[in-house]
């Protein structure tokens, strides 16, 4: 069967295929269409992506803050539970740029250029409406205090803590130049879409620690995962035996306690570099 023409979507299709994707493919110790959590199902994954669309649609006219907050409060009309913080985050600034230019770190900076004031007060009334877990409490910019003036500021002073963050202060070079170089990289080896974002999702998390995992569980917790991805991905790829044995024993050692040890933020890295693929047409059919 011949893979279907080029396809543009809108930028909300992009979001919400990018998250349904990201959801579905079984990832080592995420939720997918074979696992779920106790508190989180991927059900609640799939309503969540469905609910952003129209903001993310909105984003280049709304701004950053509005898209964030629109987004937020979309998914927990939906939901009872943060399932998308992350992702929205990653996703606003993306969205916002003109869809004339392509994705680059260059046009994101340019967008995040214009963050005012309100951007930032819109952007902290979201994280609480997510009520994301295992923030705790931080000296500078908490969350619970009032929102600064400028939001590049409070993400620089999260940015050695958070890879979310860390975008922002790095005009998302991660997502566009590592992540989404990834998931092409897979693709041109002949491998699956699903295979593609479960090694790239491996490499990642080999190569950063996820910072969901050191909030709940501490540092030296996140750099054994990452030590542990980094030895799945040295028994080779996709189509060798040993590989795929090695990721199931992966995938089962982060569920053998509860989901703490859940890679969540590179997760949402992942689906970031989706939504940039499909974005800009670098990522076709056939999904799967």
């Amino acid at each position: 069967m011949t893979a279907p023409s080029s396809v543009t979507l809108s930028l909300g299709q992009c979001a919400t295929l990018a998250c349904l994707l990201e959801a579905a493919a079984p990832k080592a110790g995420n939720v997918h269409r074979s696992a779920d959590f106790e508190d989180l199902t991927l059900f609640d994954l799939l309503a969540s992506a469905v609910a952003i669309a129209s903001a993310i649609d909105a984003a280049p006219q709304a701004g950053v803050g509005r898209t964030v907050l629109d987004a937020i409060t979309a998914t927990r009309a939906v939901v009872s539970t943060n399932t998308n913080l992350g992702i929205v985050l990653l996703l606003a600034p993306l969205a916002a740029v003109p869809r004339s230019r392509p994705l680059s770190s260059a046009s994101v900076r340019d967008v995040l250029a214009t963050l005012t004031a309100e951007d930032c007060r819109l952007v902290y009334t979201a994280i609480r409406l997510a009520m994301p877990g295992g923030l705790g409490k931080v000296e500078e910019m908490d969350i619970a205090g009032e929102p600064p003036a400028d939001l590049l500021f409070a993400m620089r002073a999260a940015a050695d803590r958070d890879l979310v963050a860390r975008q922002y202060t790095d005009d998302f070079r991660l997502v566009l130049e590592e992540a989404l170089p990834l998931l092409i990289a897979g693709r041109s080896s002949g491998w699956s879409l699903t295979d593609s974002i479960i090694h790239a999702h491996l490499a990642l998390l080999a190569r950063y620690e996820d910072s969901l995992i050191a909030r709940k569980c501490g540092s030296p917790t996140a750099k054994q995962v990452s030590a542990r991805a980094g030895s799945v991905l040295a028994t080779g790829g996709p189509g060798d035996e040993a590989y795929y044995e090695s990721l199931a024993d992966f995938d089962f050692w982060l569920r053998a306690d509860g989901h703490r040890r859940n890679p969540g933020t590179t997760a949402d890295l992942v689906a970031a570099a989706l939504f940039a693929g499909l974005r800009d047409g670098q990522i076709q059919p056939p999904y799967r």
